[in-house]
């Protein structure tokens, strides 16, 4: 059996306003860093849902920060467009 990490996610909102706390970038990179150093660069990482009923894997990472364009500025008057 194999070591994998699992990330509980949860859907809190449908805009960004809603979902109030979140990590950044910086809380991942230890977190990620630490379990790196002791698990191996290769240890599989997936999203878990509704208590472990239905799960997610994490694809399409972009590892250029040159390359990514899905940083967006999100402003909370555009919620009103997504409601």
């Amino acid at each position: 059996m194999a070591n994998v990490v699992f990330i509980d996610a949860e859907r809190t909102g449908y805009t960004p306003s809603q979902v109030g706390e979140t990590t950044t970038v910086r809380e991942l990179e230890r977190t990620f860093r630490s379990l790196a150093n002791e698990y191996g660069d290769d240890m599989p990482v997936y999203l878990r849902h509704d208590n472990g009923y239905t799960y997610g894997g994490i694809t399409g990472w972009v590892i250029n920060v040159e390359d990514c364009d899905d940083v967006e500025e999100w402003d909370d008057e555009d919620d009103d467009e997504e409601e």
